[in-house]
């Protein structure tokens, strides 16, 4: 169809790919053209011809999380940074300087945040090698379930 009916200048982008044959026959490119042009006749539009369909409902999925997103995208605030606080390692303050004990739990905070970040990089480590495989079993996982409740539902 791409051919009739264009105004000099207007390109036609047809990207499907055609697997049937005979479009070129003499007759065929008109024959659907007319059914085009039947169906344009047919079809009188409206100024609103979706008006017959009830108003969507945006909200319906929206959880609170995203809720309070999107206020605070109305309001034009901007996004909360991520606190860095857990991951400073304070000093003792200055009237704890002499005190070893403050210095002890310093040094202590400072083990531990040294061992989560520690964890944190082996979890990322074990991902990386793992989690593709982790990720199929538990979709086989889920095919089962399926599998087993159809099953079920036949059952009934």
């Amino acid at each position: 169809m791409a051919g009739t009916g264009l105004v000099a200048g207007e390109v036609v982008v047809d990207a499907l790919p055609y697997f049937d044959q005979g479009y070129e026959a003499p007759g065929v490119r008109e024959a659907a053209a007319a059914l085009v042009e039947e169906e344009t006749r047919r079809y009188r539009p409206t100024k609103n011809y979706l008006s017959y369909l009830t108003a969507p409902d945006y909200s319906a999925f929206e959880t609170d999380i995203m809720r309070n997103e999107f206020e605070r995208l109305a309001a034009r605030q901007p996004i909360e940074l991520l606190s860095m606080k857990r991951y400073e390692l304070p000093a003792p303050s200055s009237g704890q300087k002499n005190d070893i004990t403050a210095w002890q739990e310093c040094v202590n905070n400072s083990m531990a945040q040294l061992e989560h970040q520690a964890v944190r990089i082996e979890n990322l480590e074990l991902m990386s090698q793992h989690g593709c495989n982790a990720w199929k079993v538990y979709n086989e996982n889920l095919v089962h379930m399926i599998e087993h409740a159809q099953k079920e539902l036949q059952k009934l």
